[in-house]
């Protein structure tokens, strides 16, 4: 039987207009009513999924989980306790925060365990942006100095071209000294994380302690931050309109997509 399903966000639990349908938030509340856990593992803040965990049931619930940032922080719903991290150093931050605002089209954003930053926001992001994140703040300066005594969990930068985003990938691996944990997330963002986060990590760690096994787990994604994820799990999936790549290593890709109930699909066929 499986125990924990670790869920992506964007594109997968969400719909594209970013809410969950009627028929997925039904077979999570059936799903965790039969004992299952369910956490979201989301490149995203614990706080910006906070609605999303009221709509499931699961908001301020003890023993239920979000992972956020990629994998950098696991917290517990019930008051949104923190019980793990993995920051970055600053210097590498701040070098990969030139890098990004040197270009004006490049959106940036910068997390920290509880915050959002954003430079450069355009019409575009916003629109994207906009249902998803909410409490981010703007600053006017060019400079992450304010931060530097402040734990950093992950950086991004939403790049609209698949070859910038690769040849950015390139170029960082090259050229930075420490090595990091680079993926790619809504077909928009390159994210730079600590080379011990990403959400396979975490899931694996959620369920040693929850003293459930990786066979016993479902992971669900659709894009490349997702694979570390879809690998760990006992039952790794992509949801119809992952990516290829993504659908190459999964054990499983569903029929729907994430606007036709693709998590319900999963907990249907391998819950119920």
């Amino acid at each position: 039987m499986y125990k924990l399903i670790v869920c992506d966000m964007d594109e997968t639990l969400l719909a594209d207009n970013k809410t969950i349908t009627p028929r997925t938030v039904e077979a999570v509340k059936r799903a965790v009513k039969k004992g299952v856990r369910f956490a979201p593992n989301t490149g995203r803040g614990f706080l910006s999924v906070q609605g999303n965990l009221e709509t499931l049931g699961l908001k301020n619930v003890p023993g239920q989980y979000v992972i956020s940032y990629n994998g950098a922080a696991i917290v517990e719903n019930k008051d949104n306790r923190v019980i793990k991290t993995e920051t970055m150093n600053f210097e590498t931050v701040k070098e990969l925060f030139r890098l990004g605002i040197a270009h004006p089209e490049y959106c940036v954003h910068v997390y920290t365990v509880d915050g959002l930053y954003i430079w450069n926001l355009n019409d575009d992001e916003l629109a994207y942006i906009d249902g998803r994140l909410d409490g981010y703040e703007q600053p006017e300066e060019e400079s992450i100095e304010f931060l530097r005594e402040t734990p950093i969990t992950k950086i991004i930068f939403n790049v609209p071209s698949e070859d910038e985003r690769l040849a950015l990938q390139k170029y960082v691996q090259e050229n930075f000294e420490e090595p990091l944990n680079i993926t790619f997330s809504s077909d928009r963002y390159i994210e730079f994380n600590s080379r011990k986060a990403d959400k396979g990590q975490a899931t694996l760690h959620l369920g040693e302690l929850l003293g459930i096994r990786p066979e016993e787990i479902i992971a669900i994604g659709d894009n490349g931050n997702d694979v570390p994820m879809i690998k760990a799990a006992g039952l790794g999936v992509s949801v119809a309109n992952g990516r290829e790549f993504v659908k190459e290593i999964a054990d499983y890709v569903t029929e729907a997509d994430n606007n036709h109930d693709a998590v319900a699909e999963v907990i249907e066929k391998f819950i119920d």
